[in-house]
């Protein structure tokens, strides 16, 4: 395809991705193709290393899409990612528009041994979607969904995002579990597990995840499933970027009627011990139909409330039903539940946790939620605007995969506890941080492991996955023996 059709039927993609991307339509030539100089680099160890002039213009000419260096016009634009905490400058940018330009673009990473970050939706919250010296392999351009209603599968590419996912399917009455804020990349969010407010129902993201296509660190295509490479595609089920850059992702989707009983309901932080006891012995009784998620948060003026996130994929008449208990519990100053399109949900974060936000989270893993676990998300409470304390229900659907079956390690949690910071001055950057650590801590006594698509822990990674780290390492040590897939909850490769 030549670059002039490439650009005409990439268009919803580029919309998708940004303005950049038409700009770099209109070019004869991407910028790495005019390279006048050699340039500093990173390497995987964090020695410095130098970039031929002339590699740099062969990768810039072997591309169907743009390789953009410091200076360019759009690079300041694409470079930049979600969380406004991570502002690094990659020594050049591969904005990748094919499987045939990953594959060169890990390559050329490969044999020079340079770092390498891998940006699907750039909404890593720890900042692993961008590197400093290294290189930036932007999938931004691979955001197309395709949909085949009568198989009841959906097609979306390595850059594409939740709202995309969700918009195309829901077209065709039909749905699959997707995440909560809508303006997140499906890649890492589904390579890491994929909580929604449809996984009690429908399961976790990857459990409706029929195959991907897979771009290993030898540059290889793969498709993999469970009839082909297994053993990868159990492993990238669960276990981040380690194993390569997944291009396009194969979901399977559900009969959904868009129009459901959702909202919430919001009660005085003064009534939070009346409300979340109820919560503590009223969840184990809800149907897969019934998503219920607490939170605590402080309003702008100060005041502080606990509010139930309440979605019910189901048969609205049977869903009031279920929901009346906690109707009737306290005294609720707001009361939003209706019938309403599932999308007000699945955007109504966007806002609140929009681009350039700085933002740094806590979170664990819950098999129950005990009076002790009550106890502590009261008492760790703050009255400050920028923190809240979330939870994301699983159990259900979740609960009843087997916990071999994919490499995620927490299908015995019941609840996932989140304690996040979001501001803007960088000067409160320090403050903010330890207050979110110290309100976690009160309540890391009660969780077990972490997730780690919005958690970051080096040290903790075999840990966190429990049994299934020895096999995922043994994986790794096949598919990447050199760990060019480093910039993610890293899982070593086997050595022997």
């Amino acid at each position: 395809m030549d670059r002039r059709q490439f650009c005409r039927t990439s268009v919803a993609a580029g919309l998708a991705s940004g303005f950049p991307f038409l700009a770099a339509c209109e070019r004869s030539a991407p910028v790495a193709s005019n390279a006048t100089s050699n340039i500093a680099a990173v390497s995987l160890d964090g020695t410095s290393i130098e970039l031929e002039k002339a590699a740099i213009r062969e990768l810039g000419d072997a591309l169907k899409g743009p390789v953009l260096l410091s200076g360019d016009a759009n690079y300041n634009s694409v470079r930049k990612v979600w969380n406004g905490m991570h502002d690094k400058h990659p020594a050049l940018i591969a904005r990748c528009a094919s499987n045939e330009d990953v594959s060169q673009a890990v390559t050329f990473a490969r044999e020079r041994d340079l770092l390498v970050a891998v940006r699907g939706g750039g909404h890593s919250w720890p900042g692993k979607s961008v590197c400093e010296g290294g290189l930036m392999l932007d999938l931004s351009l691979m955001g197309n969904v395709d949909v085949d209603a009568d198989a009841q599968r959906a097609f979306a590419g390595g850059g594409a995002l939740l709202n995309a996912l969700d918009t195309a399917t829901l077209e065709h009455g039909l749905v699959t579990t997707a995440g909560v804020v809508s303006h997140t990349g499906v890649g890492g969010f589904t390579l890491g597990g994929g909580f929604g407010r449809l996984n009690r129902k429908y399961g976790l993201t990857i459990d409706n995840l029929c195959s991907a296509t897979i771009v290993t660190a030898d540059g290889e295509i793969k498709k993999i499933s469970d009839e082909q490479d297994a053993d990868l595609f159990w492993a990238i089920r669960g276990g981040g970027g380690n194993f390569g850059v997944v291009t396009q992702f194969e979901y399977q989707l559900h009969p959904f009627n868009r129009q459901l009983l959702s909202g919430g309901i919001v009660w005085p932080i003064e009534q939070a011990k009346e409300v979340l006891s109820f919560y503590s012995d009223w969840y184990a009784t809800l149907s897969d139909e019934l998503y219920v998620g607490p939170a605590i948060v402080t309003l702008p003026d100060g005041q502080g409330v606990v509010a139930f996130e309440v979605v019910y994929a189901g048969d609205p008449v049977v869903g009031e039903k279920e929901i009346a208990p906690l109707r009737k519990i306290g005294k609720p100053i707001d009361d939003s539940i209706k019938l309403q399109d599932y999308m007000v949900m699945q955007t109504q974060e966007d806002a609140s946790l929009s681009h350039g936000i700085r933002s740094y989270a806590k979170n664990g893993m819950a098999k129950e939620i005990t009076p002790g676990l009550v106890e502590a998300m009261i008492e760790a409470y703050r009255p400050d605007p920028r923190l809240a304390f979330f939870t994301h229900t699983a159990g259900g659907a979740v609960k009843r995969v087997d916990e071999t079956a994919t490499a995620f390690p927490h299908r015995n949690a019941e609840t996932m506890l989140i304690v996040l910071g979001a501001w803007t001055n960088p000067e409160e950057d320090e403050e903010v941080i330890a207050a979110s650590r110290e309100y976690f801590a009160a309540m890391e006594p009660f969780a077990g492991g972490y997730y780690d698509n919005i958690q970051y822990e080096a040290d903790k990674v075999s840990g966190n996955y429990g049994p299934a780290y020895d096999r995922l390492s043994k994986i790794k040590a096949q598919v990447d023996p050199g760990n060019l897939f480093r910039m993610n909850s890293n899982i070593k490769p086997a050595v022997g």
